[in-house]
């Protein structure tokens, strides 16, 4: 079974560098990305996601306050900042 990631930050150049990382790793499947934390909240309901790698300082993120919404959204993903 494979560890499904979502990609959260707002720099395209950084989303494709973490992709291209990742997809190199057979147990990972990246399922999403997000660019802001309107997107990250939508996507984490449609996808739910073992993790969310996320950019805590990107628009619509007000701070780590926000690692509350998202785990009333998706309790069971694992966030890494």
């Amino acid at each position: 079974m494979k560890v499904k990631i979502l990609i959260a930050d707002d720099h395209t150049l950084v989303r494709e560098g973490i992709k291209a990382l990742l997809k190199e790793v057979p147990e990972i499947e990246i399922v999403g990305e997000a660019r802001d934390g309107d997107e990250v909240i939508n996507t984490l309901r449609e996808l739910k996601p073992d993790i969310l790698l996320l950019d805590i300082s990107m628009p619509k993120v007000e701070n780590l306050s926000f690692c509350n919404k998202i785990k009333l959204v998706s309790e069971n993903t694992n966030i890494i900042i």
